[in-house]
């Protein structure tokens, strides 16, 4: 019914300013020394760093926690207290605003040299300095690329807003000289993992919530805890976000104000790095040397950045009807306890609502259309063993088709409607040059053609086709949360035993809980999800629901073969991994063996003909497969070691199977 669903062509975004347009216009040292007095927090004047370490050492929780390890250590207090203390120091951040000018100057002359522009909506800033005076702020931004926090920190440089604490992770203490500097603009490092060691987590939440309580500085960190090297959100963890939100479930702060940013690249600095990574060409140790090899990268031209600061959202009005807050009086604060289910789940609620948020108002460019266009058409020569071309007026024709479709769907889409489709298009495909090649009025995708007696392998030559398919992909990424649902409900009428809607909705069901390991899909929100899809279908005319019944309409067939095209890849390579257990993987995998077992399987099963996807390749989709078929108990764990459980495993595969027959 329309008045259930808010019509998504008719959401309202605010609008953009590019600030690299001043910096190109007056001094950058003017701008680097200029008066900087942000708002703060209820006009507190922030405590110094090395006030704010005393403060979490002397606290009441830290000592609890000092207490309980030498009870259960038999240590004494002393050396527990200076094993707390080292721990902050290793961790703590401790910002400077010399630093930050150092950096607003060097960063103004990297920016200006790599990308066109960097639009910022002002609303959304205005919006974040009123919270900043209100309530404690967490800031948290999609992860794409490290230049991520360097952008934010810049961001509120420049508007005169309070610089933040950055969680970041430890490996960027490796780099020397960088990891000081970065800690002395505002970040803080923190272990990737400190499973059951008490005093570390007591010392780092205690530290995260001491600043956010005194409204120190905003606290930020990424949600999805890494950088999505396949440029599709990550399942959100939990840890810090549980770690912002207990001061106010405690009763300490009157409410707290989470902001998803969403940071859209045009074309991104890692993009050949990301795609070596999925097919496992180890990643460069973070180190200051490498840093300046990369200033080759430098002379490229990275296009444009869009920076877009969400509506602040309340945890208390997230909580309100969900979370008693009474349970919380019963023992002391400072005495930690392990969040309940109900907590936990409110926690995973809100944090995929909020990764949803960041979704929603990424900005989209023609390319990442194009990008979906082209490996779509690649696949479907592949399979028809014709050449892997198209005419470039065809995909032009295509783009605009996409372009008016992805609107109608409520994308972000910044379509450039000043010149014709034609010219968007060449330019875009200018831009990303290193994955296109044009000739004579065609378009392809860039493979390197190796010499007929060169001494390239055949599984270095698929490699390298690999590389360029994974580059494109991470555009294409950008584009799913678009069509996601669409997506899934195509699938799932192209697989359904009939067109009834409710076998429909049973297939689509399947798939999707089959899918949530690999795209942010809000747990218990089948039946909205499938309302919300149908709605999108039948409102663009591709489908009619007449008594129960889905009739795919003669328009419709063209929107519905591109969203299973869509799709396309998971299913492949979900179906692959089905097929390496069931015929490959007769002894035990450990989960480190996994991945290079499967990969070695899909290489030869590409370089026989047994297989066309390419895409399967990368390491990430073998992953979430795997642990899909763990989450449906098609596959064990068993001391450490992967192990089939056969009939489930059959069931899936015979699913999956069935789904590329029709």
């Amino acid at each position: 019914s329309d008045s259930k669903y808010l019509d998504p062509m008719l959401k309202k975004r605010d609008d953009f300013e590019d600030i690299l347009e001043e910096r190109r216009n007056s001094s950058d040292l003017r701008y680097a020394l200029r008066c900087y007095i942000p708002v703060l927090y209820k006009e507190l004047t922030p405590c110094k760093a090395s006030e704010l370490k005393s403060m979490v050492l002397q606290s009441d929780q830290l000592r609890y926690v000092i207490n309980q390890v030498c009870k259960e250590t038999g240590m004494a207090a002393d050396e527990v207290q200076a094993e707390a203390a080292a721990i902050l120091e290793e961790m703590a951040h401790r910002l400077q605003l010399s630093t930050i000018r150092f950096f607003a100057f060097t960063l103004s002359k990297v920016f200006k040299t790599l990308f066109r522009s960097i639009c910022v909506n002002e609303e959304g800033i205005q919006r974040l300095q009123q919270a900043i005076h209100e309530h404690p702020v967490v800031l948290l931004p999609s992860h794409r690329s490290y230049m991520d926090f360097l952008l934010m920190s810049y961001i509120l440089y420049t508007y005169d807003l309070a610089l933040p604490v950055i969680a970041a992770g430890m490996d960027f203490m490796a780099m020397k000289f960088v990891g000081e500097m970065l800690r002395m603009s505002g970040a803080f490092f923190i272990r990737r993992s400190f499973g059951g060691d008490k005093l570390y987590w007591a010392v780092f939440s205690e530290y995260v919530k001491t600043m956010l309580k005194n409204g120190f500085a905003p606290v930020e960190f990424f949600l999805e805890g890494t950088r999505s090297r396949t440029c599709k959100s990550l399942t959100p963890k939990l840890g810090l976000l549980n770690i912002v939100m207990d001061p106010f479930l405690k009763g300490e702060v009157f409410d707290v104000s989470l902001v998803p940013v969403s940071i859209s690249y045009e074309r991104i600095l890692e993009e050949a790095l990301y795609a070596r990574e999925l097919l496992g060409v180890p990643k460069p140790k973070e180190s200051t040397s490498g840093l300046f090899k990369a200033r080759k990268v430098l002379s490229e031209d990275y296009g444009s950045i869009h920076v877009y600061f969400g509506q602040p959202v309340s945890v208390r009005s997230l909580a309100q009807n969900r979370v008693d807050r009474c349970q919380f009086n019963l023992i002391p604060r400072h005495i930690p306890r392990k969040p309940g289910e109900d907590i936990h789940s409110f926690v995973n609620d809100s944090a995929y609502r909020l990764v949803r948020a960041q979704e929603e108002n990424m900005v989209l460019k023609p390319w990442v259309l194009l990008a979906s266009l082209l490996l779509q058409n690649h696949h479907q020569m592949q399979v028809a063993e014709q050449k892997q071309e198209m005419a470039l007026d065809e995909l032009t024709e295509q783009a605009v088709w996409l372009r008016d479709l992805s609107r109608q769907y409520g994308a972000f889409l910044h379509w450039p409607d000043h010149v014709s489709p034609s010219e968007a298009v060449s330019s875009s495909l200018s831009l990303h040059r290193g994955l296109v090649r044009i000739s004579e009025g065609r378009v392809q995708l860039a493979f390197e053609q190796g010499e007929p007696c060169s001494t390239v392998t055949p599984e270095e030559e698929l490699l390298n086709q690999a590389v360029i398919i994974l580059s494109c992909a991470s555009y294409r990424n950008q584009a799913l949360h678009i069509f996601l649902r669409p997506a899934l409900l195509a699938s799932a009428i192209h697989t359904a035993s009939s067109s009834n809607k409710q076998e429909v909705y049973n297939s689509f069901s399947f798939l999707r809980n089959m899918f949530s390991n690999e795209f942010i899909l809000c747990p218990g929100a089948t039946v909205q999800d499938f309302e919300e899809a149908c709605y999108l279908l039948v409102k663009t005319g591709a489908l009619q629901i007449n008594q129960q019944e889905f009739v795919v309409t003669e328009r419709g067939h063209r929107t519905l073969g591109f969203l299973t095209r869509m799709l396309d890849p998971f299913l492949q390579g979900y179906q692959v991994v089905c097929r390496f257990l069931c015929e490959d993987a007769t002894e035990g995998l450990t989960e480190k063996q996994f991945v290079p077992a499967v990969r070695k399987f899909i290489i030869r099963h590409i370089l026989t003909g047994r297989l066309r996807y390419t895409e399967v390749l990368s390491s990430d989709l073998q992953k979430n497969s795997l642990a899909a078929l763990l989450r449906l108990g098609a596959v064990q764990k068993l001391k450490g070691y992967v192990g089939v459980c056969h009939p489930c495993t059959s069931v899936c595969f015979d699913w999956l199977r069935q789904k590329q027959a029709s």
